[in-house]
């Protein structure tokens, strides 16, 4: 069945929640474990103590900067004071407390609250590369996904620079865009994988982001699809999660073994789930997510319409 531009928006983004909510519970557990007893389904409690459905920063500032992007367009200063919110007030939490803050992330927060330029936000140091600006980048990727990708990739990087400002963390938010746009146009993720390995280079050169290219060496070399799973990391890393994301997607058939397959490769099982869950959901669409799934999250309804909203700007001048 053709999938349309509305439903890879909307798959896109409950696949970052769905994935988010499938991993809490399992965070920090070792793929040995997992292996042993694999997440299968939705449920609760585990590492975090939460009831099933419950998603955690990940969705939360994804939530954020779908809603910033809505009401305010292309604004940092206005998502920066959402991110504000959601740390301090419980803004866009299932249940109104902020829980699983990353070192970074609290670190930008604090700098964005003192008035810093959202920009120079997130700290640019080398061991500042978590994956808290990749795993919720979707948004900024499906906003300029029809702008020059000039543009894309400032925009993009400066989105990461809220909480993650080093040149790594950037370009992996580029890199990810680039892959997320190609499965939006409907190329299969084996394609959209070669197209965006190709044209990264090209799009770099001359750029800061071109000196961090070695660090991307086996997504961008082509080796990455025949990797075996013992050589797929699943820390916090942000090269590690945008490796394990990617290699789930290329090498499982549908968004539920896509998702479940990231999930249990244990560590960081919320994000690896985030950011794989993202990029299926764009592929398969939002009809290929189980329902149960869905109906199980924490304010699914609430989170729904704001992902309509944004579905809609989107799409409104979209044939497809």
């Amino acid at each position: 069945m053709k999938v349309n531009k509305r439903e890879r928006i909307l798959g896109g983004l409950f696949g970052v929640t769905v994935g988010d909510a499938l991993g809490v519970p399992v965070e920090f557990v070792s793929r040995e474990d997992l292996r042993k007893k694999p997440v299968q389904e939705m449920f609760g409690y585990g590492t975090h103590h939460q009831p099933p459905g419950t998603w955690s920063d990940d969705t939360s500032l994804t939530l954020c900067l779908v809603e910033s992007l809505v009401e305010a367009g292309y604004n940092l200063a206005d998502a920066g004071k959402r991110f504000v919110r959601w740390y301090r007030e419980g803004y866009w939490t299932p249940y109104g407390r902020a829980f699983d803050i990353g070192g970074a992330t609290r670190q930008a927060i604090l700098r964005l609250e003192g008035g810093v330029d959202p920009a120079l936000a997130g700290p640019d140091d080398e061991m500042s590369n978590g994956n808290g600006s990749l795993m919720r980048i979707l948004p900024a990727a499906l906003y300029f996904a029809e702008s020059e990708v000039e543009a894309m990739r400032e925009a993009v990087c400066k989105i990461s620079c809220l909480t993650h400002g080093h040149q790594r963390s950037q370009l992996a938010c580029f890199l990810y865009a680039l892959l997320a746009n190609e499965l939006l146009a409907g190329n299969t993720p084996g394609l959209a994988y070669e197209k965006m390995r190709e044209r990264a280079p090209e799009l770099c050169a001359g750029t800061a982001l071109a000196g961090e290219l070695p660090h991307f060496e086996r997504i961008l070399n082509g080796s990455l699809p025949g990797l075996p799973g013992r050589e797929i990391r699943s820390d916090g890393y942000v090269v590690s999660t945008l490796e394990a994301a990617a290699w789930c997607l290329l090498n499982n058939a549908t968004f539920s073994d896509t998702v479940l397959s990231a999930v249990n490769l244990g560590g960081d099982s919320d994000t690896t789930g985030a950011v794989a869950g993202s990029l299926a959901g764009v592929y398969y669409g939002y009809g290929a997510i189980p329902r149960k799934w869905l109906e199980r999250l924490a304010r699914f309804e609430e989170i729904l319409a704001l992902f309509e909203k944004f579905a809609s700007l989107l799409t409104k001048n979209s044939l497809h």
